[in-house]
């Protein structure tokens, strides 16, 4: 049966690239004398054409392949053509076998030896002869696989007893740094805080009051307290989770006494992992094991490294701030706390365009495992 027009077609575009080839061979073969002869410049080019076109069809598209006459001088002055220098620049390291396999076997087809010449970690270097005369010589470069990047090390700055203090809020929002926000619950503006924070992108944790030891500090009216069965745990939760809307985790405010005990710390994981949210141990106290309990219940947590601002002067804050990049930079990550406080919101003003320039801020949601 005749072929019709799509079929032929369809054939002279399977054809044409072979059929390129063939007279390419065809035309070395003739200059060539069936081989029997050296090569004349004529005859090399014929021959490097029909090699760059085989190591094309192998190298792929991006590869880059440039061809140098190599020329030479004779006893009379006059210059002749030693060889064509191949040049192969290789995109993909993996096509190089390929590269090098097809370029042999059309370099058999015109009698050309293969010699090796050299190796090293991203260049193979040959030769082709025709009865021991050096015609072509090629080099193919592949890239060099580049050595992994150790990830920038990460900080997590959160800002704890947000809510009373609605302009401090605004500031810190309007801040270009993913700051984590920690909002107390009964506050004035604690609601509209976490809501703004949530529409601009930024996380927002609940700033859990706990029990603390002495009198350093005034009590919240409510909190978590010593001794709570696990119910009362869990009611008070969900009544601070209902002030505070669009929380991802939780951090302890004040908390000294209560992270102490492994009994109440075990209930209130439980709890946390009931809501899928996280736990950061703002390690009030040295004798905490709130972090154990998290870990224990299966709670993503992590714990605070660096306090900013216990000493609310713009020198202390900046040092601490300070030490918290160089505790990421070795341990490959930080959370530092800070409060909305006017000098520490002036000191982060100032500190963290270069403390980005050696880590990389993140929202403390990223920190925890």
């Amino acid at each position: 049966m005749a072929a019709g027009p799509r079929q032929k077609t369809r054939l002279r575009l399977y054809l044409r690239p072979a059929a390129t080839l063939f007279v390419l061979f065809l035309a070395a073969f003739i200059l060539f004398g069936c081989g029997k002869k050296p090569p004349n410049a004529a005859q090399i080019h014929a021959i490097t054409q029909d090699l760059v076109a085989a190591a094309q069809s192998a190298a792929g598209r991006n590869a880059k392949i440039s061809i140098r006459p190599e020329m030479g001088r004779s006893v009379t002055n006059r210059p002749y053509l030693v060889a064509d220098d191949i040049s192969i620049e290789l995109s993909d390291p993996s096509r190089q076998v390929a590269v090098e396999r097809i370029l042999d076997y059309a370099a058999a087809r015109h009698h050309l030896k293969h010699v090796s010449r050299s190796a090293s970690l991203n260049t193979l270097e040959f030769d082709y002869l025709f009865d021991g005369k050096r015609t072509h010589s090629v080099r193919i470069v592949v890239p060099v696989p580049s050595k992994p990047l150790s990830p920038a090390p990460r900080l997590a700055i959160i800002i704890d007893d947000i809510g009373a203090d609605k302009s401090a809020a605004d500031v810190l929002l309007k801040m270009p740094y993913p700051l984590t926000l920690s909002v107390l619950p009964g506050q004035a503006h604690s609601a509209e805080i976490a809501d703004e924070a949530y529409r601009r992108g930024d996380q927002v944790m609940l700033h859990l009051p706990m029990e603390f030891q002495g009198n350093a500090a005034k009590a919240e009216p409510v909190e978590i307290r010593v001794g709570m069965p696990a119910t009362e745990v869990n009611h008070l939760l969900d009544e601070m989770l209902a002030q505070v809307p669009h929380v991802i985790g939780v951090n302890n405010h004040e908390g000294s006494l209560a992270t102490a005990q492994p009994q109440l710390m075990a209930e209130l994981m439980a709890s946390l992992r009931r809501r899928n949210l996280f736990f950061i141990d703002s390690r009030t106290s040295a004798a905490t094991v709130a972090y154990t309990a998290a870990e224990q219940a299966g709670v993503p947590a992590a714990s605070r490294k660096v306090f900013l601002d216990d000493v609310e002067t713009p020198e202390a804050i900046l040092r601490q701030l300070d030490l918290a990049v160089r505790d990421a930079a070795e341990a490959g990550s930080a959370i530092a706390i800070g409060h909305p406080h006017p000098v520490t919101i002036a000191a982060l003003t100032e500190g963290l365009p270069r403390a980005k320039s050696r880590v990389r801020l993140v929202f403390a949601s990223t920190l925890v495992h």
